[in-house]
């Protein structure tokens, strides 16, 4: 067990570095001073960050990916569907409840949307669309048609939306599906699809376990453009002033103090929710081993602890830090922060908890055809890429549509030319990689350089939110684009093969008599 510990914490080293460095560096120079104590604080939460992304992924490993898997093939082994699909909706709405990064995302847009309704809402548009996920499973439907048909009404309700003139809530509405798919969904809704595609069967068995990250992405959007035509109000200085970073050192202990405590709390009652759920099913469904058994509640253990720790160091450190980086450069220079946000955006992805697990289960299931570091390299880009044209967006004032239906259309229409696990595999990588820091390090930072370039909070709701939203759209793109070049380079490199055969020398051949 510390042998696999020290690993994970090797990988969350490696990963937090750079962004740790980059924003290191920048405070020493015009472009984004910070005083001491910013610096300090932001070192302490690096090093919390590190200690919490270990942790939270070995816990992923002993808990959360063995409950999702036994869950899965557990109540398919039962053959009663309707056990299966309420289940998957329970479930659904439990882990969805206890996701920390959709939590960030509420606690920022408080003033527009009451906290616990927008997490209701967006965990009951998870539910259901994680049963459709999984009668997709069960009755092997394609997910390409599948996402073709809810994209095309998603964009028909934002018409309405449109219509009726809460076109400044569209932004966060597709924010709430990018945040949806975390730590704590993305290792169990993975393995339950795995663990469910596997007991079914058939020979699109690994293709059918992708796909339910992507379908689940959706509901919440949905949900939340309804819950949209209900709401009112825009973010104010109050708001903003929750972001600021702190003066002195001992404000920065008592934060740190408030949000151990606040955050204890709150993954506490989300996990405990999640066990409770579980440990029903286990007495009456599956009935596990107790070395099983155990192994989870360790993994739970260290699910926890990493948890806490995580939201502490990106709540106290990373995201007043982020709001002050994005105010600083855009003041300093519009270009230079569009540069910023590439780089930026290309390092933080390596920081995010369930990209990691996504990447690991990917070259499993696709028996080292898709190596983990082409993963992380295309969804690098991608994530740089969406920073970047977020800030150009926001420079040039425009609505976030002008990206989202030209990125979803390219997208959509690859799925028709690359093998069917590249879409899946695709779609949900959109999904993972707006994760925890995009919620609190991304979204600050962006909000910040519109509040400096607008001169205020006026066009946050319009203009910064969204972020998230690119964020999950660009790897659909990147990571299809892949799968592109692997079926060429399979064509060039059978062609080659086959011309090498074709022009041996008939001396070059053995007979057997």
């Amino acid at each position: 067990m510390i042998k696999a510990l020290l690993l994970k914490l090797k990988e969350s080293f490696i990963s937090v570095l750079p962004i740790a460095v980059i924003v290191l560096i920048l405070s020493f120079t015009p472009l984004a001073p910070l005083n001491a104590t910013e610096r300090i604080t932001f070192a302490i939460c690096a090093v919390l960050l590190i200690l919490g992304i270990g942790l939270f992924n070995l816990g992923a490993d002993l808990a959360m990916t063995p409950m999702g898997g036994h869950v899965g093939t557990g109540l398919t082994k039962s053959k009663k569907v309707v056990v299966l699909i309420s289940v998957c909706f329970v479930m659904g709405v439990l882990i969805t409840v206890a996701e920390p990064d959709l939590s960030v995302l509420a606690s920022q847009v408080s003033e527009v949307m009451n906290n616990m309704v927008l997490i209701i809402t967006v965990g009951v548009g998870v539910g259901i669309f994680l049963i459709l996920s999984i009668l997709k499973i069960v009755f092997h439907k394609s997910l390409s048609m599948l996402l073709m048909f809810f994209y095309m009404m998603l964009f028909a309700i934002c018409a309405i939306l449109i219509e009726c003139g809460k076109n400044d809530f569209l932004s966060i509405s597709f924010d709430s599906g990018g945040v949806t798919t975390g730590p704590i969904t993305v290792p169990f809704i993975m393995a339950l699809g795995f663990g469910i595609a596997t007991t079914v069967g058939g020979r699109d068995a690994n293709e059918n376990s992708f796909g339910l990250i992507a379908l689940c992405s959706i509901g919440p959007i949905i949900a939340v453009m309804i819950l949209a035509l209900c709401s009112k109000g825009e973010i104010s200085q109050d708001t903003l002033n929750a972001l600021a970073s702190y003066d002195t050192v001992e404000e920065s202990l008592k934060s740190i103090g408030h949000a151990l405590l606040r955050n204890v709390k709150n993954v506490g009652v989300a996990l405990a929710l999640i066990v409770a759920f579980f440990l029903i099913l286990q007495f009456t469904v599956l009935k596990l081993p107790r070395q099983k058994l155990a192994q989870i509640g360790i993994g739970i253990a260290y699910t926890f602890v990493g948890l806490v720790i995580f939201l502490v160091a990106v709540e106290v450190g990373f995201m007043p830090i982020g709001y002050k980086l994005g105010t600083e450069i855009a003041s300093y220079s519009k270009a230079i922060l569009a540069v910023f946000g590439f780089v930026i955006g290309f390092v933080v992805v390596l920081a995010e908890p369930a990209v990691h697990v996504l990447n690991k289960q990917v070259e499993q299931v696709t028996g080292g055809g898709v190596k983990k570091i082409e993963m992380m390299l295309a969804l690098s880009i991608a994530v740089g890429i969406s920073l970047c044209l977020s800030i150009i967006r926001i420079i040039f004032h425009f609505s976030l549509l002008y990206y989202l239906i030209p990125g979803y259309l390219i997208s959509l229409g690859l799925s028709f030319f690359v093998p069917r696990i590249y879409t899946a595999i695709a779609f949900d990588s959109g999904g993972v990689a707006s994760g925890p820091l995009t919620s609190s390090f991304i979204l600050p930072l962006i909000v910040g350089s519109c509040v400096a370039v607008n001169g205020g909070p006026d066009s946050i709701l319009t203009d910064a939110f969204g972020v998230v939203a690119m964020v999950a759209m660009t790897p659909l793109i990147t990571i299809q684009a892949l799968g592109f070049k692997a079926i060429m380079s399979a064509k060039v490199r059978n062609k080659i093969a086959m011309k090498r055969i074709l022009s041996a020398d008939d001396e070059q051949i053995i007979y057997f008599k």
